[in-house]
């Protein structure tokens, strides 16, 4: 299941989002976190010290290895130079699994202990001064976009994403790319402008999404979100004095949240849950198709000097495809430029 975490700034998505994905790995389920935001926090708020979280390979700097690797044997894509963020799987493409091994995971992504249970963390990577006047911080989030246009997830499984704040996700069809959508909303007028944004532009393409309260501190406060967001409200969260200690450096234990709020962790659960037999994979690999040949006309054809709308291969479902048993096909793999980075010691986990 592909679960995406958004709200304005300062709505406490990021602290959530880590709660959430702290609530699935005490419970033995497999999870990938991505921190997708501008303000790469996600580490921080599963753990990891500045250090550590600075440390972290980005997928923006591995992009072109990605892409390589992804491509696979897909004969409508000539070279990693064509693809671009919105290149949607083929025959040939390589997919990726929650549960396995691969160069994109050993390269990318590092393991994180929690105090219950332990995650993959991917970053798309800071926005950094190099990139100043000539870089779009879309470029970073592309990596993301890529990646989820290529993964077969499962029942039981989960990748849970830290959007970046606002409605900046629209810039591209990231947003279409998850199961379920929680919107982290504050009981405040601008905390429910980006919910009646973000469900506008949403709307058309099927978008489900569910609002989240966050830092209510009594029943007026239930009562405002209840008025401004009717049934898209699925819970609040409460104030926590656990979250506080939390945000403040501290490192409690998860068994240790009030039970108020645990509950509503485990409502988002079974919220997800519920979503997987609402999938519908023609619709999601029929989406990925549509924004790709936007972007392919837009802006993709002129980059890359082809028509990149002949990638698109017109009989290929992302999650009818069966793929190799875990392990089968990388053994085949020559060593890539993204296998070599993952040997390099600098990127042992933390």
């Amino acid at each position: 299941m592909k679960i995406a975490f958004v709200g304005k700034g300062g709505s406490g998505k990021t602290t959530l989002s880590a709660l959430f994905i702290r609530h699935l790995a005490a419970a033995g389920r497999p999870v990938i976190a991505v921190d997708a935001d501008i303000n790469q926090h996600l580490g921080p708020a599963l753990g990891l010290s500045d250090d550590q979280a600075a440390r972290l390979p980005s997928l923006g700097a591995q992009l072109p290895a990605i892409k390589n690797y992804l491509r696979g044997s897909n004969p409508r894509i000539a070279s990693a130079d064509e693809m671009i963020k919105t290149t949607p799987p083929g025959q040939g493409s390589r997919l990726l699994r929650i549960v396995e091994e691969n160069p994109v995971y050993a390269s990318c992504a590092r393991p994180v202990a929690l105090d219950e249970g332990s995650v993959r963390l991917l970053v798309t990577g800071a926005f950094t001064e190099e990139d100043l006047g000539v870089a779009c911080y879309h470029s970073k989030v592309g990596a993301v976009e890529l990646l989820l246009n290529h993964l077969l997830d499962g029942q039981g499984e989960y990748l849970v994403t830290d959007m970046t704040a606002g409605s900046d996700s629209f810039a591209s069809g990231l947003f279409t790319r998850f199961d379920l959508t929680f919107l982290v909303a504050e009981p405040t007028r601008k905390g429910v402008s980006v919910y009646r944004q973000y469900k506008e532009y949403a709307r058309d393409f099927g978008v489900a999404l569910r609002v989240v309260g966050n830092k209510v501190q009594g029943p007026e406060d239930l009562e405002f979100l209840r008025r401004e967001v009717g049934e898209d409200l699925l819970a609040a969260f409460s104030h926590s004095e656990w979250v506080r200690r939390l945000e403040q450096g501290a490192e409690p234990p998860l068994s240790s949240l009030d039970t108020e709020n645990r509950a509503v962790l485990e409502l988002l659960r079974t919220e997800v849950d519920a979503a997987f037999h609402r999938r519908d994979a023609q619709r999601y690999t029929a989406q990925a198709v549509h924004f790709h040949l936007r972007n392919a006309e837009s802006w993709g054809n002129a980059k890359a000097g082809v028509d990149l709308a002949t990638q698109v291969d017109p009989t290929f479902v992302l999650g009818s495809a069966a793929l190799p048993r875990p392990g089968t096909e990388q053994s085949a793999l020559t060593r890539t430029s993204i296998e070599q980075d993952a040997a390099d010691p600098a990127g042992a986990p933390v």
